[in-house]
């Protein structure tokens, strides 16, 4: 799992060039992406959402705009990360680690993480966090990479290892950030893997839904 410290480092550094870099490495998908999970948040007319590992407030943004009867709160653990979500109109952020989230028991009715749960340094420490916020009933949403199987699954891994970190070290300025990238991509649980770490932390009717040929996909379980 990946080193906290390292992580907070590289974040901090890639801070004001994250969101067009994104843009730029996923082809624009990666708003698309978002929308798929808001959608699904919109249909539960929750009451208050928390998304974990916020960063730069994408995925609490889109929340925050398409359901606005329910409170958003973001929180991340790098401060220079969470100011670009508060200056681009997150309303409410918070500095905060996820593995020891400063919330009460059963708080929100949906948390949701986007290219988070990856970089914690404990995926099951995270997830019990997670759920232990969660009001009885309520709904976990995870987004995050994935690898294609069959035919562009090799291609798609020397994308990763080889064009990804150069394009985005030429976009921000910081190659070693990015070089991680593709091997918390490899080494993360994903599919069945998801899920069965999924039911070991307490979620039940989990389920996983790739996107774009399973570059990312969606994971959804309940308290």
């Amino acid at each position: 799992m990946p080193d906290a410290v390292y992580v907070h480092d590289a974040f901090a550094r890639i801070a004001d060039r994250y969101v067009l870099t994104n843009h730029v490495l996923s082809g624009g998908m990666d708003i698309w992406w978002r929308k798929v999970v808001t959608a699904r948040v919109r249909d539960w007319e929750p009451r208050r959402v928390l998304d974990v590992a916020s960063g730069t407030g994408d995925l609490a943004l889109e929340i925050q705009t398409q359901c606005p009867q329910c409170e958003v709160v973001a929180s991340d653990f790098c401060a220079e990360m969470l100011a670009h979500a508060s200056n681009r109109g997150v309303r409410k952020t918070l500095v905060a680690d996820a593995l020891q989230l400063p919330f009460p028991d059963r708080e929100f009715d949906v948390v949701t993480v986007a290219f988070g749960l990856r970089n914690m340094a404990d995926y099951p420490a995270g997830l019990r966090e997670m759920k232990r916020v969660l009001k009885p009933g309520g709904r976990l949403v995870i987004l995050d990479f994935s690898l294609p199987k069959g035919i562009l699954r090799g291609p798609y891994r020397w994308y990763l290892h080889h064009v990804l970190p150069h394009m985005a070290g030429w976009l921000t300025g910081q190659k070693d950030a990015y070089e991680y990238l593709g091997g918390s991509i490899e080494a993360f649980p994903s599919g069945q893997g998801m899920l069965d770490l999924l039911g070991s932390c307490g979620f039940k009717d989990s389920s996983a839904t790739p996107l774009t040929f399973g570059v990312v996909t969606v994971y959804q379980a309940s308290c």
